[in-house]
């Protein structure tokens, strides 16, 4: 039997399928390539290029593919677009799901972990932050992705559907061997951004506030590997199909950098200055942002492999030094 990846050809996604054909298992990718790269997706995948919100096309994919379960990276994720289009994320993360949760109800496919954020804590009352802490999220998008969980939580209740809602902290890097890694357009995430300065692509690192009340003013947060990602979905899916019960883990190194340190890490890694310049404060940035993730430990046996900030950017430069525009090179 097959699972299915939805959003696999998106970053977390991409890098996802290579560890699932990597451990031997059937993997079939649907993607409707808005964001993701159809470069990204292995080979070994069968690819079906649809969106979720087309009832008929998830249809007659799980009428073609014997699917077992499903892990669902299809959804809108950038916390600023969402500010300016909240109802884009409403449409595609939302309905998107619901038409799927539809769909795999009526062809008996009960099994499904999903990609959740950590954008469904909002600002955090403690660190580190716990799976039983408030969800109050201040965005479009952490709104989105607590609902779905919540679609989730009522269609189990309803239908039996076990679900796995995943909340992880800052994704980075790129596979070991620089087979595939980040490429967004336009790019929000810190790391890369900060490699587009040794890449020729931009002068300086702007830097969002120095006044937050941490070591050195500048944000705290959690920087979890993507391919520690990818092996705690596969865990979480074996959890589901081993007879789980449905459940919510953090996923993060339950360890914080500044902004600085991190920009510090990676002069080191690339040897280049990385001239930096201090910019005011974006709306809505927490100052630590720090996970727990004891839980996916112990109950998951999930471990981190690259949970050292070198690595992970060392990883991060193997693929943006050789694509330094992504799949279009």
């Amino acid at each position: 039997m097959a699972i299915l990846v939805l959003g696999g050809a998106g970053y977390i996604g991409s890098h996802t399928v290579y560890e699932l054909i990597g451990a031997g298992r059937d993997v079939v990718v649907a993607d409707n390539l808005v964001t993701g790269f159809r470069k990204a997706v292995h080979p070994k995948a069968r690819f079906y290029e649809l969106d979720i919100r087309d009832r008929k096309a998830l249809d007659a994919l799980f009428e073609r593919e014997n699917i077992e379960g499903v892990i669902h990276f299809a959804a809108s994720s950038q916390v600023g677009e969402s500010m300016k289009d909240p109802l884009k994320y409403y449409d595609n993360n939302l309905w998107g799901t619901n038409c799927l949760l539809e769909s795999m109800v009526a062809h008996n496919v009960k099994k499904i972990v999903f990609s959740s954020t950590a954008a469904t804590y909002g600002l955090p009352e403690k660190t580190p932050i716990l799976e039983t802490d408030r969800t109050s999220p201040i965005n479009p998008y952490g709104e989105t992705k607590l609902a779905m969980e919540k679609m989730m939580r009522w269609t189990d209740l309803a239908c039996g559907l076990k679900y796995v809602a995943l909340r992880y902290f800052n994704a980075c890097g790129a596979h070991p061997d620089g087979v595939i890694g980040e490429a967004h357009d336009p790019e929000t995430h810190l790391i890369p951004i900060i490699l587009q300065v040794p890449n020729g692509q931009r002068e300086f690192i702007g830097i969002f506030g120095g006044d937050y009340n941490t070591k050195d003013g500048t944000c705290v947060r959690d920087y979890i590997h993507v391919t520690d990602l990818a092996q705690a979905h596969i865990l979480a899916l074996d959890y589901l199909l081993a007879g789980g019960e449905s459940n919510t883990f953090n996923l993060g190194n339950g360890v914080g950098f500044t902004n600085k340190e991190v920009v510090e890490t990676a002069r080191r890694v690339t040897g280049h200055p990385i001239p930096e310049k201090l910019l005011d404060r974006r709306p809505g940035d927490p100052d630590i942002l720090v996970a727990s993730s004891e839980k996916a430990k112990s109950v998951l046996g999930w471990s981190p492999k690259y949970a050292d900030l070198e690595t992970i950017i060392s990883t991060a430069w193997n693929w943006h030094r050789t694509h330094p525009h992504g799949y279009a090179d």
